[in-house]
């Protein structure tokens, strides 16, 4: 089966994923239930971005630089992840567009949408993809892995798969630049890159850099359309739980009722609070954030520092099929590139 008829498959997959069919409906449905995280509006938020990215003509231009029909077939571990809906299918897709066959270790936390989204995909294209995947409580006879994790479940992950070719995440996050001009339009968008997924995602925003002297009134303001998110009793437990620990501490942090700012160096914030740093210029700035790299899995802002890519703000949830998660090329560890 060539890479244009899989490509095909996906195609027909996302205009399904953008229809009203109502065993999607009901499977979004029990996905809510089964986790209180996954809520109607973000697992239809991810099926949404999933879908936007499966077209012909964007799948066709991703994978033209790559030798997809040319590698010896494989089968590929995949060790997914369950903090967002949805968030191992972008490894899925790589590895089923290469022709290679998958061994899926699904988290606990979302084990109804992905086989449903491949069951669709197996009745689109039978010949294809019915016998290329399996489901797995131990991977076993895989020739690479991809496997995301917690920085403590990485290095048993390095140590386990040692001898084999592999892709370990670890722990990353995304932060946002501010300068003093974002307009009223550019922090609510923020609001979308902090409070989509309950901040749970790697690419949700956990620090903020601001100039030094910032007033955060304006950001609060902007944000406040988001404010419903503190009557999520998960979300608002934790929004508790810190306020009271910042409190017993006194530890300075900012209120708006249901997000706290607390001025920290670290990039990783807990759940309901972001941290923030001021900076001096923008040498100093671009210097930091040059250092942390390793811990940071997109930037937001409209700052232009060398060697810094930044998107815009409220687009870190909708990541193109060349975002790579921690900036490693999937398709070219996969495949590898067409000899020129």
């Amino acid at each position: 089966m060539t890479s244009n008829k899989r490509i095909e498959a996906f195609g027909i997959l996302g205009e399904h994923l953008l229809s009203n069919d109502n065993r999607l409906q009901e499977i979004i449905e029990e996905a809510s239930y089964q986790n209180p995280w996954f809520t109607r509006e973000n697992v239809s938020r991810a099926i949404l971005a999933i879908a936007e990215n499966l077209t012909v003509p964007a799948l066709s231009l991703w994978v033209s630089g790559y030798a997809v029909d040319h590698a010896p077939k494989k089968t590929v571990g995949l060790v997914l992840a369950g903090n967002i809906p949805l968030v191992g299918f972008h490894d899925i897709l790589c590895c089923l567009l290469c022709g290679f066959s998958i061994q899926l270790k699904l988290s606990s936390n979302d084990k109804l949408l992905i086989p449903y989204l491949l069951d669709k995909l197996q009745a689109i294209e039978p010949e294809g993809f019915s016998n290329k995947i399996r489901y797995v409580e131990r991977l076993a006879d895989v020739d690479m892995i991809i496997a995301t994790g917690s920085n403590n479940t990485s290095r048993y992950f390095e140590y386990y798969f040692r001898n084999i070719p592999h892709i370990i995440r670890k722990n990353r996050n995304g932060v946002a630049i501010l300068t003093g001009k974002e307009s009223p339009i550019e922090l609510n968008a923020l609001g979308h890159d902090i409070f989509d997924y309950f901040g749970l995602g790697c690419r949700n925003i956990s620090k903020i850099y601001s100039p030094k002297g910032y007033d955060y009134s304006p950001f609060f303001e902007a944000i406040e359309s988001f404010s419903a998110i503190g009557n999520h009793y998960k979300y608002h437990n934790n929004y508790d739980y810190n306020k009271s620990i910042y409190l017993v501490n006194g530890d300075e942090h900012l209120d708006n009722g249901f997000l706290l700012l607390k001025k920290d160096t670290h990039i990783a914030s807990p759940l309901a609070v972001v941290f923030y740093e001021e900076y001096d210029n923008a040498a100093a700035l671009q210097d930091t954030l040059l250092k942390k790299q390793e811990e940071i899995q997109c930037i937001v802002g409209t700052s232009k520092l060398s060697g810094i890519n930044t998107i815009p703000f409220g687009q870190s949830q909708k990541p193109a099929l060349s975002d790579y998660a921690d900036g490693i090329d999937v398709l070219e560890f996969l495949v590898g590139k067409p000899e020129d």
